[in-house]
């Protein structure tokens, strides 16, 4: 069994997300094929196969998540320390053409959010990054072309 690298926060959020999905969605769900069940002939009944198929999605992410967290290797970020780009590492970056420039975090793939500055490990920008050091240029291969970064600084909170 291959371990699934992520932070504390994140292993808590899929915790979260397991125990809401188990103790609230579960249940109302069930209450919703039984009202559907209750409008007689399931073969037309739409709100029946709606909720089915709901049961279905729930119950998949359900046996996602506790895989996903039973393979969890937590890795505490504020133990962490060096100057190389490593898991957990807070990079900021710039932009060796328009010199914009962007903090990310580099993060286990569940936990990954652009929009909160969160990248995964397995990204091409944290796959360029990882063994950097400040100063570095990492080179970017992503589907939108080349791109070419300077590591202004590299920090783990």
């Amino acid at each position: 069994m291959e371990k699934v690298p992520m932070t504390a926060g994140g292993h808590t959020a899929l915790e979260e997300e397991l125990r809401r999905r188990q103790s609230e969605d579960r249940p109302e769900i069930i209450q919703m094929i039984s009202e559907a069940r209750a409008h007689g002939d399931l073969s037309e009944n739409a709100e029946y196969h709606a909720a089915k198929e709901q049961q279905s999605h729930n119950e998949g992410r359900v046996a996602e998540l506790e895989d996903l967290l039973s393979r969890a290797e937590i890795i505490d970020v504020s133990k962490l320390s060096g100057d190389t780009v490593k898991f957990g590492a807070t990079v900021k970056l710039a932009d060796e053409d328009t010199d914009e420039k962007k903090t990310y975090q580099i993060v286990g793939d569940q936990e990954a959010d652009v929009k909160e500055g969160k990248i995964s490990i397995s990204s091409p920008i944290a796959r360029a990054l990882i063994g950097k050091k400040k100063g570095d240029s990492a080179e970017v291969v992503a589907p939108g072309g080349a791109k070419s970064y300077e590591i202004l600084s590299v920090r783990f909170a």
